[in-house]
């Protein structure tokens, strides 16, 4: 294995990228329970923060029913359009161009909004989620789900390197201990917390997990900022693609009620 032939440093396309992750059985599990958590009924109105390629509208509309409206926000056109090309059939989804620091909508418009894998990425998460209980009406329900990347950990003999790796996908994300940070932020802008859940992510097929974790991208990025030794990191990802392989992490699903 050379670092030259398998690893490649360069991003993944994000729509196949979050296609890819929604189709493992973590992700097609902990979204069917965000969405039941936040007890969707026909006739509400729905909003999805950062709806991306509109992987979670259909099972939104399908909630709301025939008298209900889903409202997918979105800051980036590309995802914009595929979520519009994927949902031309879907008359109870409405889609706009938004930010999440300061949504296009009135106070108290909807019964029930979602947001996932977004706050880790935004400039200011505590905004967004107070945006998100200026929106919901008293009474309705909001639910956050996202990753704490710093509880990554990855089996291999050399417990050392994989401590190194971890910290390093870590540090590449804007917030990495969000998940942990969520009930704070609920608190914080005046909304109460119904319920926490803590998810275990768990990858035992090295394939899969590279494909969601980015094994071979992030250890190139790591030998590119010399955080990682090139011979040893090419001896770590050959033993952990030969196996037994297992990686994984934790995530929070967190259901607030805004007041």
């Amino acid at each position: 294995m050379t670092v030259s032939g398998t690893l490649n440093s360069a991003g993944p396309d994000p729509i196949g990228y979050m296609d890819a992750a929604a189709r493992t059985s973590v992700g097609a599990d902990y979204k069917r329970r965000l969405v039941e958590a936040l007890a969707v009924e026909p006739g509400h109105t729905a909003l999805d923060l950062g709806c991306g390629p509109g992987t979670d509208l259909d099972r939104l509309a399908d909630a709301v029913g025939p008298t209900g409206r889903v409202l997918g926000v979105d800051p980036d056109p590309a995802m914009l359009a595929e979520a519009r090309r994927r949902l031309t059939a879907r008359p109870t989804v409405r889609l706009c161009h938004g930010d999440g620091h300061a949504l296009p909508l009135a106070d108290g418009s909807v019964e029930r909004a979602k947001v996932d894998r977004v706050l880790q990425h935004l400039a200011a998460p505590g905004r967004a989620v107070a945006e998100l209980r200026r929106v919901v009406r008293p009474g309705g329900l909001f639910g956050m789900a996202e990753p704490d990347w710093d509880t990554l950990a990855v089996s291999h003999p050399d417990v050392a390197f994989s401590r190194t790796f971890a910290r390093f996908v870590a540090g590449q994300v804007r917030n990495p201990t969000i998940g942990r940070q969520l009930v704070r932020l609920v608190v914080d802008c005046g909304a109460r917390v119904r319920s926490v859940t803590p998810v275990a992510v768990a990858f035992a097929d090295f394939d899969e997990g590279d494909q969601i974790l980015g094994l071979r991208r992030n250890v190139a990025r790591a030998i590119e900022a010399g955080v990682l030794a090139r011979a040893a990191a090419e001896r770590w990802l050959a033993d952990l693609a030969a196996g037994p392989f297992l990686a994984g992490f934790t995530f929070y699903l967190v259901i607030a009620e805004s007041v």
